[in-house]
């Protein structure tokens, strides 16, 4: 049992590592999406599973930094389109 809970202790902590990483690299693509993702997927399923406020703050984390990397590339992207015509 006790190995049981140590797992879902490190998938909490693994969601809010990966939330605050993809809210730091938010402008490198390639890192910020999938450790958003992970975060999400992570927090969500620790969440469930224990209910633990980690978990919830991975998830939040997470979603913010996907959050701010939409606004970021969609704004890039409007500038480019815009700057064209």
């Amino acid at each position: 049992m006790e190995e049981n809970y140590k797992n879902k202790s490190a998938m909490n902590v693994a969601s809010l590592v990966l939330g605050i990483i993809s809210i730091i690299t938010e402008l490198f693509w390639y890192i910020a999406l999938p450790t958003g993702i992970l975060a999400i997927v992570f927090g969500v399923k620790s969440a469930l599973n224990t209910g633990s406020k980690i978990g919830k703050a991975g998830m939040i984390t997470g979603i913010a930094g996907l959050s701010l990397f939409a606004f970021i590339y969609i704004g890039m992207t409007l500038i480019l389109i815009l700057s064209n015509m």
